[in-house]
């Protein structure tokens, strides 16, 4: 998929290579569009960029991933530096901001490519995510929120990047819709 290999917002490149220092972490929470700028807005983010993951047609379009029969989920790939910020506050940062207890939506947003997702690209980042699915569950829970949480969990297969005018939308469309929001429930406390 032609991208332009700048971010919007930040100026930094969206697409690798990448210094050595930084890592990657990919998550899905509803509509691409303001999970991406949930996680633009969080100091120490290097770069940001929205694709699609999770299934099995190669380089899928959105049009493809419409459909619901490519298996892919949309995606904000989160580029960042571990010395400044870490998987854990990335993670707080995913839980806190959608509904993960939804299945295969977001809100109003109906569909495979809405389900709830983290891709790791490290057993580190697998085992972390995992952990933090339990105790988020724990949390909800507690809450009085007595649903399982159906996020999807596994390894990074391969991230696709969205077509360009995807990227940093709702920088260049500030008034574009946004239906993300969480379910007010701390991820501590």
């Amino acid at each position: 998929m032609p991208i332009t290999n700048r971010h919007t917002v930040t100026g930094q490149p969206i697409a690798p290579p990448f210094p050595d220092h930084l890592q990657q972490a990919v998550f899905a929470l509803g509509c691409f569009w303001g999970a991406e700028r949930k996680f633009w807005q969080q100091p120490h983010i290097v770069s940001t960029a929205v694709g699609y993951s999770g299934g099995y047609t190669p380089n899928p379009t959105y049009e493809e991933v419409c459909t619901g029969l490519t298996g892919h989920t949309e995606v904000v790939s989160v580029i960042y530096n571990p010395s400044l910020t870490s998987y854990e506050e990335l993670l707080q940062l995913f839980w806190e901001s959608h509904n993960p207890t939804q299945g295969m939506q977001q809100g109003n947003d109906i569909g495979t490519q809405y389900r709830s997702a983290i891709y790791t690209t490290s057993q580190v980042q697998l085992d972390t995510a995992l952990a933090s699915k339990q105790h988020y569950q724990q949390r909800l829970t507690q809450s009085g929120i007595n649903k399982a949480i159906t996020t999807d969990i596994q390894p990074l297969g391969v991230f696709y990047y969205a077509e360009d005018y995807h990227q940093q939308y709702l920088a260049k469309n500030p008034q574009g819709y946004c239906g993300l929001g969480g379910l007010g429930v701390d991820f501590d406390k």
